[in-house]
């Protein structure tokens, strides 16, 4: 079937995921579900996987055992096509490609006016930058953007989501490999993204997910806790461990 209109619930119901058949599962018996609009983080150590967790919405992968739906429907009922238009994905690794500004943005949607580009870059804070190349929005950044640094390369891809517009947003670890005052240019474009969306980020800077609304920890042992930041460091546990570790702080 095609998505109409949607809301961007999703609800995981007794997920277990495992990449071969005969391999350890990532994840067991994992349930949760995110209200339409709402901003949560899921953060947890290297592997326990969060980053094959949010591959399962775009079906990157499917589940193993268990249900995924969007808006009460299971993804696998949904067109492959139609599902993954819902979904906006913001990565660490940018793809880009060799060609011009105004075409690495209209990615996002290909049948979008040079105005409508115009207007996501300006969303994205990626307008000035723009401005600022050669020859503007037809200046060519080389082959995977060589001529960008990673803060401009990131702005673009966010530009491309604004484009792109979708109910759903993922965002993986966009803001871990650039300098503070790239990051804090990015955070502010993602921000602004993320509003009237259900947004999943997966952060390895706990100072990034500060401001979510539900904070989820995952481990080997599935989800282990949940609440916002203030609940969580209250509660002493995980991720008061995890957030004391990077701020080398007294728990």
């Amino acid at each position: 079937m095609t998505l109409q209109e949607i809301h961007g619930e999703l609800e995981f119901k007794h997920v277990s995921f495992r990449y071969e058949e005969h391999s350890k599962d990532v994840f067991t018996n994992l349930s949760l579900r995110v209200e339409p609009g709402k901003y949560i983080a899921l953060i947890g150590p290297s592997g326990v996987g969060k980053t094959s967790l949010c591959s399962l919405i775009p079906r990157f992968y499917d589940v193993t055992e268990g249900e995924l739906l969007i808006d009460g429907i299971n993804v696998r009922d949904i067109d492959l096509q139609s599902l993954r238009k819902a979904i906006g994905i913001v990565q660490q690794d940018v793809y880009l490609f060799a060609g011009t500004v105004m075409e690495n943005i209209r990615y996002g949607y290909l049948s979008a006016s040079d105005e409508e580009i115009i207007a996501a870059a300006k969303h994205a804070n990626a307008h000035e930058f723009i401005m600022s190349l050669p020859n503007g929005y037809h200046s060519e950044i080389g082959q995977r953007g060589v001529r960008l640094s990673g803060g401009q390369k990131q702005r673009l891809s966010i530009a491309r989501v604004f484009l792109k517009n979708p109910p759903i947003l993922i965002l993986d670890e966009a803001t871990s490999s650039l300098d503070n005052e790239s990051e804090s240019i990015v955070k502010e474009s993602i921000e602004m993204l993320a509003k009237r969306r259900t947004t999943i980020v997966i952060a390895h800077r706990l100072s990034t997910i500060r401001n979510a609304e539900r904070i989820l920890v995952l481990t080997e042992n599935g989800i282990v806790e949940q609440g916002t930041h203030d609940t969580l460091l209250k509660h002493a546990g995980t991720y008061a461990k995890l957030y004391a570790k990077q701020f080398d702080l007294q728990v």
